[in-house]
C-alpha cells in the first residue's frame, strides 16, 4: 500500500488519484472513507462531536483500511499523522510505503487561500497573510510527524502527475 500524507493542500488527493490511475489500484482519501461510514461529511462531524470524536473514528477508519486495502493508495488527512500513534502504525507495516508530500507555506498559502471557507480548520482566517502565518505554525508542529514518512517528495511548482511519476519511479 501507498500512503500519502502531508499538511491540507499539499496535493495527497490530486496525487494519489493520479498514482492509482497508472498503476490501475483502488484509490482510497481516509476523510471520504471515514464520511461514508459516518453518512455525513468531516466539518458536521467536527461541529456535532467535536475533534476528539473525529480523531478516534479517523484512527478506526486507518486500522481498517491499512488491514483491508492492502492494495490501495491511501490519502490521510492532514492531521492523520499527528494523533494516537498512527505514524507508527503506518512504519511498522511491511506492507505500506509512505511518502510525505512537502509543500512550502508560501506554496501551501496560495493553494489553500481561495478555498479557505471550505476547510473547517481554516474558519476565522481572514487574510492571505493570517493563513501564511497558521499554515506556518501547524507545519512546524507536525513536521515530526510528516518527517517520519519513509519518503520525502518536495511538491512546489510541480504537477500531480509529476509528483505521481516520482512516487512511482521510487517502486520499482
Amino acid at each position: 500500500m501507498i500512503v500519502l500524507l502531508g499538511y491540507m493542500g499539499s496535493g495527497k488527493t490530486a496525487v494519489g488519484q493520479c498514482i492509482a490511475r497508472l498503476l490501475g489500484k483502488t484509490f482510497i482519501d481516509l476523510d471520504e472513507y471515514i464520511e461514508k461510514t459516518e453518512s455525513r461529511n468531516v466539518a458536521t462531524i467536527f461541529d456535532e462531536n467535536g475533534a476528539i470524536y473525529f480523531r478516534k473514528k479517523e484512527r478506526e477508519a486507518l486500522e481498517t483500511v491499512l488491514r483491508e486495502k492492502q492494495t490501495a493508495i491511501l490519502s490521510l488527512g492532514g492531521g492523520t499523522p499527528c494523533y494516537y500513534n498512527n505514524m507508527e502504525l503506518i512504519t511498522k507495516n511491511p506492507l505500506v510505503q509512505s511518502y510525505y508530500l512537502q509543500a512550502s507555506v508560501s506554496e501551501l498559502t496560495n493553494r489553500l487561500y481561495p478555498e479557505i471557507h471550505k476547510r473547517p480548520l481554516l474558519h476565522g482566517i481572514n487574510s492571505h497573510e493570517e493563513l501564511a502565518e497558521f499554515v506556518g505554525k501547524h507545519l512546524f508542529e507536525r513536521a515530526t510527524f510528516y518527517s517520519q514518512a519513509g519518503y520525502i517528495v518536495k511538491t512546489d511548482g510541480k504537477s500531480p502527475e509529476t509528483v505521481a511519476q516520482e512516487i512511482i519511479a521510487t517502486l520499482f
